[in-house]
């Protein structure tokens, strides 16, 4: 993931800024974004201190943990239900720089409420190290 240019504490600086009677457009060039940036910004973090933005980083990523525990539950549920039904399948594919990477996809398969077959649940993927890779699995 891309790591942000500016952090939360000089986000809203850049709004307390603009705030005091600076124009936008010098706040925008002063800090190197566009005014459209400056606008999600200060939808995103207007009239918030700098506590109330580390309270809202907190409660982000405590609903991304929620939700990654959530649908892992959910997958080890479906599972657990249809027990032998889930079967790995084993290929590899060729990465840009020329190595053969192998790759296990589990796909387990979901019934809806009247009992058909929905579909599958997850994808995983084991990707190993290149001196693995080229070390003779067969699938």
């Amino acid at each position: 993931m891309k790591r942000a240019r500016f952090t939360d504490e000089q986000i809203i600086g850049m709004l307390k800024e603009q705030e005091s009677g600076q124009r936008t457009a010098d706040v925008c060039r002063k800090h190197g974004i566009s005014e459209a940036t400056f606008y999600k910004y200060k939808a995103k973090y207007g009239g918030m201190e700098v506590s109330d933005a580390r309270k809202l980083k907190a409660l982000e990523d405590e609903n991304a943990k929620l939700k990654k525990l959530l649908a892992e539950a959910m997958l080890d549920n479906a599972r657990r239900k249809l027990g032998s039904q889930v079967k790995p399948f084993q290929t590899t594919r060729h990465h840009r720089d020329g190595r053969i990477i192998p790759i296990s996809i589990t796909i387990s398969p979901i019934k809806s409420r009247a009992g058909e077959l929905a579909g599958a649940s997850s994808i995983a993927r084991n990707i190993w190290r290149h001196a693995t890779a080229t070390a003779g699995f067969a699938f």
